[in-house]
């Protein structure tokens, strides 16, 4: 293992995940947020966990792509994982922020698009590292359905 590498993954996802709580903290309790939720949220409690755990699968899945890649291949690596993790940092301040659903949903539909992308340039140069996604993508998918009950 390449220890730099991946505590410079860590760092950098957890900056964003870091970011991201900075908006949403505090939110989860506001009225806006509680009078518009969809009935079938989940309780707040469990959102922390699951994001720390899709976070931790992205730092994988960016640690094992940039470790496998060539020097080309890492140019990509840099460009979908970056875009999506300034996507995903958008959308808290955009929601929970802002309070914009509206804009949310735009910026969740752009993640969206970026998890595939991420997944297949991350899956290209090691197979593991896309399928590690995919639970993020499910997630998200499910979040965009959440955000959408917003509108």
């Amino acid at each position: 293992m390449k220890v730099r590498v991946f505590i410079w993954c860590l760092i950098l996802v957890y900056f964003v995940a870091f970011i991201g709580s900075i908006f949403t903290s505090g939110t989860v309790d506001s009225d806006w947020y509680l009078q518009n939720k969809p009935s079938f949220t989940p309780p707040n409690w469990l959102f922390g966990p699951v994001w720390t755990a899709l976070y931790f699968l992205i730092v994988l899945s960016l640690y094992f792509s940039w470790t496998k890649a060539k020097k080309k291949e890492k140019k990509k690596v840099a460009w979908v994982f970056g875009i999506n993790l300034v996507l995903n940092s958008l959308w808290s301040v955009l929601f929970f922020g802002l309070r914009n659903p509206v804009l949310s949903f735009i910026d969740i539909i752009a993640i969206w698009i970026s998890i595939i992308m991420m997944i297949f340039v991350a899956g290209r140069i090691d197979k593991k590292a896309g399928w590690i996604l995919v639970p993020y993508l499910i997630w998200v998918s499910f979040a965009a359905v959440l955000n959408f009950g917003f509108l």
